[in-house]
C-alpha cells in the first residue's frame, strides 16, 4: 500500500515539475468518475489546446467508526483526445485505470486489499484557452474482473491554466 502511494506521489509529482510545451493543463476536482471523489491534474501532451493528454489523480473515502472503518484509496490515471473547434468547448474521449487500495479495520484486526479496474471517458468539457473556469461532465464505463457498470459518471470543476 505504502509503495503504490509513494510511486503515484513520484508520478504526479514528475508531471507537475516537467517543462513540456503543453499549453493546456488542469487541476480538478471530480465527483464520481473513476477517482469516485478525487482531486485530479491534467494536461496536453502537445502545444495544441485539443489532442492527446492525460491525467492522473487521488481520491477515496472512509467510513465507519474507530472500532470498524473501511477506507478505500483510488489513483485514477488515464489518456484522453480532446476534439474542438474553438478553443473552449471540447468533446473528449478516453480511458485508463484506476489502481483502488482498500482497508478493512473490525475490533484491531486489519486487512488490507489491492485491485484495479479500467475506465472509459465519454463527455463533455469546457476548458478556456486563457485560463479560467473548468468544467467536465462525462460519463464514464467501469470494468473489471468480473464487472461491468456502463451507465456510471461523473462531473468535476476547477481551474485551466
Amino acid at each position: 500500500m505504502k509503495r503504490t502511494l509513494i510511486t503515484a506521489a513520484i508520478i504526479l509529482c514528475t508531471l507537475m515539475s516537467t517543462k513540456t510545451h503543453a499549453q493546456a493543463k488542469a487541476v480538478f476536482f471530480e465527483i464520481g468518475g473513476p477517482g469516485v471523489a478525487s482531486l485530479n491534474y491534467d494536461m496536453r501532451f502537445t502545444k495544441s489546446e485539443s489532442g492527446i493528454g492525460g491525467r492522473i489523480g487521488f481520491g477515496g473515502f472512509s467510513v465507519g467508526t474507530s472500532g470498524e472503518r473501511t477506507t478505500a484509496i483510488f489513483i485514477p490515471v488515464g489518456i484522453n483526445y480532446l476534439l474542438g473547434k474553438d478553443e473552449k468547448h471540447y468533446f473528449e474521449l478516453g480511458g485508463g485505470v484506476t489502481p483502488v487500495i482498500v482497508s478493512d479495520t473490525y475490533n484491531g484486526t486489519s486487512d488490507n486489499l489491492t485491485s484495479t479496474f479500467g475506465h472509459l471517458n465519454i463527455g463533455y468539457r469546457v476548458q478556456p484557452k486563457e485560463g479560467g473556469f473548468f468544467f467536465r461532465a462525462a460519463i464514464n464505463p467501469i470494468f473489471g474482473k468480473g464487472f461491468f457498470w456502463p451507465y456510471y459518471g461523473g462531473i468535476s470543476f476547477g481551474y485551466k491554466f
